[in-house]
């Protein structure tokens, strides 16, 4: 127990068990949303934090942290990525197209069926990110459908994705979102804004039910770890059975090669031994030694 909370001390808000907790204070949120979209919220409400979405049981379900809906009945869900995901095998990164799974899973999960595809909620996906992924220093970087042939036209199909790229120093910011970037960083209070946040998360560390839900969570990540330890195994035994079967088969194909040139020269031995040649002479004939040619005869006798 002494542990579990040991390392809930040691959670900084980049931490994504952390993170959704602030931002389940709902002050604390819609102020985040507000600064970033310039614009009053006048309430929201948690559809539900750190949900799973499964829309098909054969298909890749997705963890969202938090997801909000506004009063206006726009849809917002809001990520921590500490780290730039990328694919081993291909060498891609794999942030783009999980943010075109999201949406595709939000917009499935939200349309029930016999609506009508003009019911789908404006949705936002906004990713906190502790790495420049466009390496173009932009502080946030929002996307929406635009035609390439006039880029005055939009889609308008109301999905806007936003990466905020908290070590960025282009484009503007409010003081407020400027000075949540900076604790991210580096846990740097800078103004009342991240001094609330600060105390929030001190709050949240001494709730009893927090650090339950904790020992939760460090459980089921352990699990999850293990399970995919155990997968790492199973597939690298799997691969080193293979892989020893094809050297057993290359190996016995060559013993099997060498076996019959063997046998091959011994017979030719045995053919010109019954024809009277020297002992010499059917060595350098077969390639056999003198003492290999003379046990050959000894057997004959």
């Amino acid at each position: 127990m002494q542990k579990q909370i040991s390392n809930l001390d040691k959670l900084t808000l980049s931490n994504d068990f952390l993170f959704k907790h602030v931002m389940l204070r709902k002050r604390i949120c819609k102020h985040i949303l507000e600064e970033l979209l310039h614009t009053r919220i006048a309430d929201i409400t948690y559809l539900e934090a750190e949900q799973t979405i499964d829309v098909y049981p054969d298909s890749h379900g997705i963890r969202l942290d938090v997801r909000i809906a506004d009063t206006a009945n726009t849809h917002y869900n809001l990520e921590m990525q500490v780290k730039n995901p990328v694919n081993r095998a291909t060498g891609k990164f794999l942030l783009p197209k999980r943010t075109r799974y999201y949406q595709a899973m939000l917009d499935t999960d939200m349309l029930q069926k016999g609506q009508d595809y003009d019911e789908l909620s404006p949705t936002y996906i906004i990713f906190f990110c502790l790495f420049d992924f466009f390496q173009d220093s932009q502080r946030i970087y929002t996307f929406k459908k635009r035609c390439l042939e006039n880029m005055n036209i939009e889609l308008a199909d109301e999905a806007v994705i936003m990466f905020l790229n908290t070590l960025g120093t282009k484009g503007d910011v409010s003081p407020d979102i400027q000075s949540l970037f900076d604790y991210i960083n580096s846990n740097t209070i800078t103004s009342n804004f991240t001094r609330e946040v600060a105390d929030t998360i001190v709050e949240i560390k001494n709730d009893k039910k927090v650090r339950d839900a904790y020992m939760t969570y460090e459980m089921r990540m352990k699990d999850l770890r293990d399970e995919a330890h155990a997968e790492g195994l199973a597939e690298g035994k799997a691969q080193g059975l293979a892989e020893g079967k094809a050297e057993g088969l290359a190996e016995g194909k060559a013993e099997g090669l060498a076996e019959g040139k063997a046998k091959e020269k011994t017979a030719t031995a045995k053919r010109l031994l019954s024809m009277g040649l020297s002992v010499e002479d059917i060595a350098k004939a077969t390639s056999l030694s003198v003492e290999q040619v003379e046990k050959i005869k000894a057997e004959q006798i």
